[in-house]
């Protein structure tokens, strides 16, 4: 039995990683090349505001570098929008604005991307980049990314998620131009995430390992991250539900995050990514409330293509050697309950007619899993989920 992934593989970590609690000066200190002139902050803004998190990091940033204007654009919604990101590039338009700082959990860190994106194309060409799925440009501006939630990793990613509520679609951004030049990981800022988004951004973290792990593309080096991620999830999360306040769990799902989102950037993501992006444009949930709904069918269907991985996932995450595609489902079940976040389609979509119109919506390259050459296997779980 094959028990070493022999893939050949190539593995790119461009953007510079400074890691730890209160290392955001030094890395700001660090960074002044990259922050100069005139820089723009993409935030969700609202809890980050009210702890006092916004102020002192323009406090920071004026520190390390004393003459420079810092505007601020916090209009970004929990599923940052096209709308929104236009909406910021209007805002800086005559700004002068020579670098973008993403600060807030995936969604402010996406719009970041685009935010870069649009400000050396124009709001129209970003649209189109956005629609066509092509390469953002050479020139986008620097980034350098601060997440503030341990969940979507996407301070390390190649990607920006966003939704466009007119054409009802969720995609995204791709291109190597929009990597932060530099990801500030530092875990103080997840202390006031309150415990329910702490346990949905936690199973996010867990789905990216999970994910990555079961993918064609995996590797033996990216296998090894995702193994040090689910380890970490299914000890760090559980403490977190029992202390939220439990600075060590919370630094550790950060770290998880992080290594994540390298495993984002270089292998992607399977079918339960793929599938959450028409539920998430479609309802306006989030994308961790889209995964849980998801996660038991695929789960269930994937432990028949890969019955030897899914195992050894419930192992890392504490439970019982699997035997059967019911017993892998039920211990994926258990783990959401235990994180308290359970959620079912048809809560997110109570109309039957809604999902059955769900698979025709979902884009993009799913052969990163082996379960996607199974006949009709994405309207199966959509219909299987809903009718849980």
């Amino acid at each position: 039995m094959k028990t070493f992934n022999t893939n050949p593989f190539q593995f790119n970590i461009p953007t510079k990683i400074y890691f730890g609690e209160n290392i955001t000066e030094t890395a700001l200190n660090q960074e002044q090349k990259i922050i100069k002139n005139s820089v723009l902050i993409v935030t969700t803004g609202r809890s980050l505001i009210k702890y006092g998190h916004l102020q002192r990091l323009i406090d920071l940033i004026k520190k390390s570098s004393p003459n420079i204007e810092v505007y601020v654009y916090d209009k970004i919604s929990n599923n940052p929008e096209l709308s929104e990101v236009k909406s910021a590039v209007a805002f800086s338009k005559d700004k002068n604005i020579k670098s973008i700082i993403g600060f807030g959990g995936g969604s402010a860190l996406d719009a970041a991307k685009a935010a870069a994106v649009g400000l050396v194309t124009g709001a129209d060409e970003l649209e189109r980049i956005f629609l066509n799925g092509t390469n953002p440009p050479e020139n986008t501006l620097p980034i350098i990314a601060i997440p503030t939630t341990a969940g979507t990793g996407s301070e390390l990613s190649k990607g920006a998620i966003l939704s466009d509520k007119t054409r009802h679609i969720k995609s995204g951004l791709r291109g190597e131009t929009i990597l932060p030049k530099a990801a500030i990981v530092d875990p103080v800022y997840t202390w006031t995430v309150p415990e329910h988004i702490t346990m949905e951004t936690g199973f996010d973290v867990l789905a990216h390992a999970v994910e990555t792990y079961m993918a064609v593309k995996s590797n033996a080096y990216s296998e090894m991250l995702c193994e040090q991620a689910i380890k970490i999830v299914s000890a760090a999360l559980r403490q977190l539900k029992n202390d939220i306040n439990d600075h060590e769990a919370r630094a550790q799902m950060c770290f998880a995050s992080m290594i994540m989102g390298l495993n984002l950037k270089n292998i992607g993501t399977c079918l339960p990514h793929r599938m959450q992006y028409p539920v998430g444009a479609l309802t306006g949930t989030s994308h961790a409330a889209g995964l849980i709904a998801l996660y038991p069918k695929w789960i269930f269907h994937e432990y028949k293509v890969q019955p030897t991985k899914i195992s050894n996932i419930m192992k890392w995450l504490n439970y019982n050697i699997v035997s059967n595609s019911e017993e892998a489902e039920k211990y994926i079940r258990q783990f959401i309950d235990e994180l308290g976040i359970k959620n079912t389609l048809k809560v997110i979509i109570p109309q039957k007619q809604q999902v059955d119109e769900l698979a025709k919506r979902v884009t993009g390259n799913m052969a990163n899993d082996l379960l996607a050459n199974q006949p009709n296997i994405v309207d199966t779980i959509y219909k299987e989920s809903w009718s849980d």
